[in-house]
């Protein structure tokens, strides 16, 4: 349930109802938008008496909301939500970039990769320390000690970085992390999920290989319900029965999430079609749709990476490509102010 208030509402009544609420055991999500407070009811409402809340002078409008997961819901939270790493804004209008290598391989590869794409433009640097690999005797990550060489890249670089953790037992190593990704393996690792929502970073959450939006959506209110509301949703391309491209990049996702979400859209063009060539053409295509921000693979030398090679970029190639989206991206926002 989400309760409306009308613009400048008499704080005493409000602090009034509120504390009325929390005595009928319920939590309170409280969002202020620009021209009104909304108050989201989470637990069992089914009591509640609508009409009676809706009487209250401060109050504008009473909604029961049918969708499970309320505090990623739009509908609770109708601004845009806004992720802070460092100097970065991820969210709200901007266009944030991630890249870097599938895997951290080598000090000189990650440092090298690091500055190329910072050159570019690109925002946060990626990279996988630990990796979940389908055939167990595929290279594995270098583990803690790539997580090392990823702090030291950002050093060099200034760059914050982003990897992935695949257990509990691992958040202490990523002490150094700006945001934490969640594979799509993981998506409904739900005690991994609750962890990462007890403490204050933000994470990344790629969607299962066939999960639905409710599914993935109700991966993020597991780490929202711990507290933590700093929550990104990667669309990373889903199983169909084509088997051209490794998965498929469903486009759909950016305008969906975007109506039924207040949490920043980030799409990987380079897991979605595992084809270096793909990448640039879906990647655009993901800035015009209103993607919050893309992550892609870049490898220095992509014919002897140790990992997904065939859907690296080169820098060079990287480069233009993000060249390209940042004027696509500030193209928009000029015709947006103009309508």
């Amino acid at each position: 349930m989400i309760v409306i208030l009308k613009q400048n509402p008499d704080q005493n009544q409000l602090e009034s109802l509120i504390n009325w609420l929390k005595d009928k055991g319920l939590q309170i999500h409280t969002s202020i938008g620009m021209s009104h407070i909304i108050l989201g009811l989470v637990g069992d409402t089914s009591k509640l008496d609508m009409d009676l809340i809706a009487a209250l002078d401060i109050v504008e409008d009473v909604k029961r909301v049918q969708e499970p997961y309320k505090n990623a819901n739009r509908k609770f939270h109708p601004e845009d939500t806004v992720i802070r790493v460092g100097g970065i804004q991820i969210g709200g209008g901007t266009l944030t970039i991630m890249a870097g290598p599938c895997s951290v391989e080598s000090e000189e590869q990650i440092i090298a990769v690091a500055k190329a794409v910072k050159q570019s433009g690109a925002n946060l640097l990626r990279g996988g320390a630990f990796k979940p690999r389908t055939s167990p005797y595929s290279f594995q990550g270098l583990g803690a000690d790539g997580l090392q060489l990823l702090k030291l890249a950002k050093e060099e670089t200034g760059l914050p970085i982003v990897s992935e953790i695949m257990d509990a037992s691992q958040l202490e190593l990523f002490e150094g992390v700006d945001v934490i990704q969640v594979g799509a393996r993981n998506m409904q690792n739900f005690n991994l999920l609750k962890v990462l929502g007890a403490q204050d970073k933000p994470v990344m959450i790629k969607r299962g290989l066939s999960s639905t939006y409710e599914e993935w959506l109700m991966s993020a209110e597991y780490v929202m319900s711990e507290g933590n509301e700093q929550v990104l949703l990667c669309e990373r391309g889903i199983r169909t029965f084509e088997s051209y491209t490794r998965n498929t990049l469903d486009i759909a996702a950016i305008p969906v999430l975007r109506h039924l979400t207040h949490l920043p859209v980030i799409v990987d063009p380079s897991h979605a079609t595992g084809r270096a060539y793909l990448i640039p053409p879906l990647a655009i295509t993901a800035v015009a749709g209103g993607a919050d921000g893309l992550l892609i693979e870049v490898h220095n030398d992509p014919a002897h990476a140790l990992c997904d090679g065939p859907q690296s970029l080169k820098p060079e190639v990287f480069d233009k490509l993000a060249r390209r989206m940042l004027a696509l991206h500030s193209f928009l926002k000029i015709q947006e102010a103009a309508e």
